[in-house]
């Protein structure tokens, strides 16, 4: 029987995905994790098929939760739902590891092709999303600045863009204040950019933020 673990910090979600592959796949087991915690918890201490996880976790970073994954079970697929289908949340993700990207707008045939992809040990990118990276490639000589950034960097950028104070984001990423401020500094410099309203202006702008 396949084994799918759930990384999804809203019960109400995880039930409704669970719904889903049960009436499309039939007989499965499933684990439930609403924090990094339990998520590494369950992956390290049990053997699953594939993980399922949400890139938009509350108080953490879904890109660390997926690398942590990743670190304690290298081998382990994990297929990313995800609420954003912008290009470069999807080259981030499969640079940190994921093996599959799908959308939460997704049709639940696409979320179940996907999982059984990723389980079969294929890499998976829904058609939409596929054409995003085609046209992306395209003008690569006009990335934007945030692909310059590291992970750690981009997810002060959108913490910052979301009104989040250093303190806040020190917390949510188990930091100490002084790393997130070094962090704020590399971004601001990379990016050309001079405070924090220039930073929410631009990930406002480019979509960086829920």
């Amino acid at each position: 029987m396949k084994r799918i673990l759930i990384v999804e910090d809203y019960e109400v979600t995880r039930a409704g995905i669970k719904r889903i592959l049960c009436e499309q796949m039939g007989e499965l087991q499933f684990g439930e994790a609403g924090n990094v915690g339990e998520a590494v918890k369950l992956a390290r201490e049990e053997e699953w098929d594939v993980v399922v996880l949400d890139l938009s976790l509350a108080n953490h970073s879904g890109l660390e939760v997926l690398q942590e994954l990743k670190r304690t079970r290298a081998g382990l697929p994990v297929l990313i739902l995800s609420m954003h289908s912008e290009e470069q949340y999807v080259r981030r993700a499969f640079r940190a590891g994921a093996t599959g990207f799908v959308t939460k707008d997704s049709r639940r045939a696409e979320l179940v092709e996907a999982i059984k992809s990723v389980m079969d040990g294929r890499k998976y990118v829904s058609a939409s999303l596929t054409e995003a990276l085609i046209a992306a490639s395209e003008h690569d000589t006009d990335r934007p600045l945030h692909e310059l950034l590291s992970n750690r960097e981009f997810e002060v950028l959108r913490s910052i863009g979301q009104g989040k104070t250093v303190g806040e984001i020190a917390a949510m990423l188990a930091l100490s204040d002084k790393t997130i401020s070094t962090y704020r500094a590399r971004t601001l410099k990379k990016m050309g950019l001079k405070s924090n309203a220039e930073l929410t202006h631009y990930a406002i702008l480019n979509k960086l933020v829920d």
